[in-house]
């Protein structure tokens, strides 16, 4: 009998595992030895970044085996399946679980988003130099000891904005490591990294899955199957992201109306750009101005 993927939250992780918690948004752990992880597999709902500091780890993402050792980070984005986890009697870490909606409240522009997307996407396990091993840690304390602060009035806020850091931070990280290993990189991630940067470029005038086929010099079909295989996402799909994110900005951070906004975007009308807007995020651009 095959098995059955549980759907998981950050709250359902919550159930197996204690640690620093911000409501709706982050749990922080750094107990991991003999914690009772689950045994069947899982579709998680949130990203988790881990660090492995002794000890080994085996697991399944979706069909590929993995391996992790100390001075390992461990990356595993949303809509990801795990599998098969199997620990060391000694193995401990740092781990975080963020939630995708409060990983929306940390962007506030669409490169914040591409440094998410780069750091989350395609990199399972990252090998960190002792420097980097040390930035982690120090990322990871920081923002422990801020989310414990329950009197803190600005401490989600404080949370948001060294979760962006660190994010920068560790894109840097695999940045550096994609410039090294570019010769070697496989043909989806190349096409996905080369649509990123232009969609983060153009976002704003063209949402045309066929524009971008264009300038990469391939078919719409070809790309489509490229970026979804790297992704588990469509060229739209990524496309809409980034022109919501961009939206939004505009929406909290500007005083331009809407009128304007529309025009700057590319969209026919304002009556166009609200049709779109309520179609991804499920509100008026007025009412979500006004939230």
């Amino acid at each position: 009998m095959d098995k059955k993927i549980i759907e998981t939250d950050i709250e359902k992780a919550r159930q197996w595992a204690s640690g620093e918690f911000l409501e709706g948004a982050v749990l922080m752990l750094d107990q991991l030895a003999g914690a009772p992880f689950p045994t069947e597999p899982r579709r998680m709902s949130f990203v988790l970044i881990a660090m492995c500091t002794r000890g080994q780890v085996k697991y399944k993402m979706d069909t590929q085996e993995l391996a992790v050792g100390p001075g390992d980070l461990i990356v595993v984005s949303e809509r990801h399946v795990i599998d098969s986890y199997l620990a060391s009697p000694d193995m401990e870490g740092l781990c975080m679980m963020i939630s995708v909606p409060f990983i929306n409240e940390i962007i506030h522009d669409v490169s914040d988003a591409s440094a998410m997307y780069l750091f989350t996407q395609n990199h399972p396990v990252i090998a960190l130099s002792e420097r980097d091993q040390q930035v982690f840690s120090e990322y990871f304390y920081v923002i422990r000891r801020k989310i414990a602060e329950t009197g803190n009035h600005f401490r989600r806020s404080l949370v948001r904005a060294l979760m962006l850091a660190m994010f920068y931070d560790l894109s840097n990280v695999v940045y550096q490591s994609r410039q090294l290993s570019a010769k070697s990189q496989s043909r989806p991630n190349a096409i996905f990294t080369q649509f990123l940067k232009l969609v983060e470029a153009h976002c704003k005038n063209e949402r045309r899955v066929g524009w971008y086929a264009q300038q990469m010099c391939i078919t719409p079909k070809y790309l489509s199957e490229m970026v979804k295989q790297a992704s588990l996402r469509t060229p739209n799909d990524w496309i809409d992201n980034y022109v919501i994110r961009e939206l939004s900005v505009q929406l909290k951070n500007s005083n331009k109306s809407i009128k304007a906004i529309a025009e700057e975007l590319n969209f026919p009308n304002q009556s166009f750009l609200g049709k779109y807007f309520k179609e991804h995020v499920g509100m008026s651009p007025s009412d979500y101005r006004r939230k």
